[in-house]
């Protein structure tokens, strides 16, 4: 994962993420990627999975 914690307080998924970090542009260059599950992945002690991508245009 790029920038992104997950935590869970009771039945609550919380997601961090700063947002003044960059990691390049996207694979077609249009977006520039600020967070990133890089696909689906488990929530901490849990079944459920997650897939989170942020961006913002370039």
């Amino acid at each position: 994962m790029k920038n992104v914690e997950m935590s869970i307080e009771g039945s609550v998924l919380t997601i961090r993420v700063d947002l003044s970090k960059e990691f390049g542009p996207s694979s077609t260059g249009k977006t520039i990627i600020i967070a990133s599950t890089e696909g689906n992945v488990t929530i901490p002690n849990r079944q459920e999975k997650v897939g989170l991508n942020i961006y913002r245009k370039k």
